[in-house]
């Protein structure tokens, strides 16, 4: 039995440690010099506790608090320039609002492409304490504004209680840009205690999607979205 825990751990340590590794990869292709940054940034950080040891001693016991400091403001600034590039090298593709609203904390019930139109603009739902969010994305605002026009309409008829926020993708007035997709959506305000949410869920499960298939065009191979500010694990 032990052994066999010991297997498990194993495993898991390698898979975080291949997630890191692939997660820098895809950071390098968008930071070129990103080992340098984390390197001089866990030197630096690791220089400041050298020298208050060397002027309050013992300088083994700052060293000692220094390096787990190091690491983790190291393994957080990582984590953010992480998501950054995630976020850029996903931007423009279609699905991206999809990938964004992934990263959304539990209690989120998420559904792509639940509305679609002829030109490929899409609307997606997330479902959660807030009621329900359609978020559209396109290459034309007035045509995701059409659109989300129309989904608010029809889940407002299988829900016509719950709040219902749009949110178009996009860096013009009113608009909200991926990268701060998730954060806006979490902020919204609470008006559905837990089971409602359940309910809201079963709800709309009936209610289907568009008849116009997911536009084409995959997300850029291994730009997954890390969640939250740190290391990713």
């Amino acid at each position: 039995m032990a052994r066999k825990d010991k297997t498990e751990q194993s495993g898991q340590k390698k898979g975080r440690l291949a997630q890191i590794r692939q997660t820098y990869q895809m950071t390098k292709r968008t930071e070129p010099h990103i080992g340098w940054l984390l390197l001089a940034l866990f030197v630096g950080v690791l220089a400041i506790f050298v020298v208050i040891g060397l002027l309050l001693t013992p300088l083994w016991l700052w060293i000692a608090l220094g390096v787990p400091v190091a690491l983790l403001v190291t393994a957080t600034i990582f984590g953010r320039r992480a998501e950054r590039s995630a976020y850029s090298q996903i931007e423009g593709q279609p699905g991206a609002a999809a990938a964004a609203l992934g990263t959304l904390r539990r209690g989120w019930d998420v559904e792509n492409a639940v509305g679609v139109n002829r030109a490929q603009d899409v609307v997606h739902r997330a479902v959660g304490r807030p009621g329900i969010v359609l978020v559209g994305e396109g290459t034309s605002h007035s045509r995701v504004a059409n659109l989300l026009t129309q989904e608010k309409k029809r889940h407002s008829r299988v829900s016509p209680d719950t709040p219902v926020h749009e949110v178009i993708i996009g860096y013009e007035e009113g608009q909200v840009p991926l990268r701060k997709l998730s954060k806006h959506v979490n902020k919204l305000p609470r008006s559905l205690r837990p089971p409602e949410v359940t309910e809201l869920r079963n709800r709309l499960r009936a209610l289907g999607t568009t008849p116009v298939g997911m536009p084409k065009g995959p997300l850029p191979k291994n730009a997954r979205m890390p969640r939250g500010g740190g290391m990713p694990g």
